[in-house]
């Protein structure tokens, strides 16, 4: 009997380009995924570890019910004094728990510089009790693991005005490569799709196989969360990402500037007390709030000249999608405008929303142990993939 011509199965065009893009992309890019995806995953629990290893100066003791602070604009000349820092102090963050302590901040960025740490001129924290005035502890967050970790991530450390755009190219080809993946792993038929969602290793003892399975059915499952961390990663990187969703959310390719508002107190003198009044103020009109932010030197982060003094206030601990805004005349202390996070379009809660759901903040807990999952499969995704196309590529140089 003639044995009938083994047909090969044919491949539609679209698998075949999926898996063409998904093999040029992944050794283009593998290795930058990797660095990115292994230190996105160690940033996650940032804020429980770092809650942890401060605990004696985060808290502070606060017994007596009339217990007040020490003012403001005094524990600021005494920090200065006491620290002699070559930068002014940028902001403080005042928590509304009254047994947290006030957190004083130093920044300073340099234009100048290819690198992390020639564009960083001064990042410190120092934690002080309000009510005793007591230095509790500074640290030195330009060399903090975890800082290292989130400017790796953001940009390999390179200057920041250049550095996101060498991730996020890479990111771009990874959300190609998601996709395509999807496609790959998406069967034919229902009988092909059994063994597509979990292990079948009953009778498998070859490693290339396993190795196969985990690339294949770990991918499957990371790769929805993992296109939401791509996506609101470019955000920051690429300004047309950023309008897009403008436009979808609000009908607006660019967020419309904010009016300086002028003010006839501008013209008196400054209040010595200002910053101990707006602070007042804050906490009056946002008592259930969770902290806010003053800017101490008049500048805002780029470093250019506050006309007004905003305070930015935070609705949750952790988290920075619930921000409100209050604008105070920078000499009277005048409150000219008191924008809510309620009041806030669609477009500007997204982009305050968008870090927390790049980290998973955004779902709370549970979301952070997810995204830290996710994150650990994504850092063993060009890992399994490169040893995939390793093996295939031995098999073949043996059949020659």
């Amino acid at each position: 009997m003639r044995k009938k011509p083994h047909h090969k199965k044919k491949i539609s065009p679209t698998k075949k380009w999926s898996a063409k893009l998904h093999l040029w992309f992944g050794l283009s890019v593998g290795v930058i995924v990797f660095i990115v995806s292994l230190t996105g995953t160690l940033y996650v629990f940032k804020d429980e570890i770092q809650n942890i290893l401060r605990k004696d100066v985060i808290y502070v003791k606060h017994e007596a019910s009339a217990q007040k602070p020490i003012p403001l604009t005094i524990l600021q000349e005494k920090v200065s004094l006491e620290l002699n820092e070559k930068y002014p102090i940028n902001s403080v963050e005042v928590s509304l728990d009254k047994g947290k302590s006030y957190r004083f901040l130093y920044y300073e960025k340099s234009k100048k510089g290819w690198n992390y740490f020639q564009q960083v001129l001064i990042n410190k924290q120092a934690y002080v009790n309000q009510y005793t005035g007591e230095i509790l502890a500074v640290y030195d967050e330009k060399y903090d693991v975890f800082n290292i970790l989130k400017y790796i991530h953001w940009g390999l450390l390179l200057n920041s005005e250049w550095g996101p755009y060498v991730v996020g190219i890479p990111t771009v080809l990874f959300i190609i490569m998601l996709i395509t993946g999807i496609i790959l792993w998406w069967p034919k038929n229902k009988n092909a799709r059994k063994g597509r969602f979990w292990f079948n290793w009953e009778n498998v003892k070859n490693w290339k196989r396993k190795n196969y399975d985990l690339h294949n059915v770990l991918g499957f499952y990371t790769s929805f969360i993992a296109l939401i961390m791509s996506v609101t990663g470019i955000y920051f990187a690429y300004p047309y990402v950023k309008n897009t969703f403008n436009l979808a959310l609000s009908g607006y390719w660019e967020q419309p500037k904010e009016k300086q508002i002028k003010s006839p107190d501008s013209l008196m003198a400054k209040r010595s007390d200002l910053f101990d009044i707006t602070a007042l103020q804050t906490e009056k009109l946002y008592a259930g709030a969770s902290s806010y932010r003053i800017s101490l030197n008049g500048k805002n982060k780029k470093g250019k000249e506050l006309k007004n003094l905003p305070i930015t206030i935070y609705g949750q601990e952790g988290r920075f999608s619930e921000r409100s805004i209050l604008t105070f005349d920078r000499y009277s202390g005048k409150l000219l405008t008191n924008k809510p996070h309620q009041q806030l379009s669609n477009a500007e809660k997204y982009a305050n929303a968008n870090y927390d759901i790049h980290t998973g903040s955004y779902f709370g807990l549970f979301g952070k142990i997810i995204w830290f999952i996710a994150g650990l499969i994504c850092t063993s995704l060009p890992v399994t993939g490169f040893l995939i196309w390793w093996g295939k590529r031995k098999k073949q140089g043996k059949k020659i």
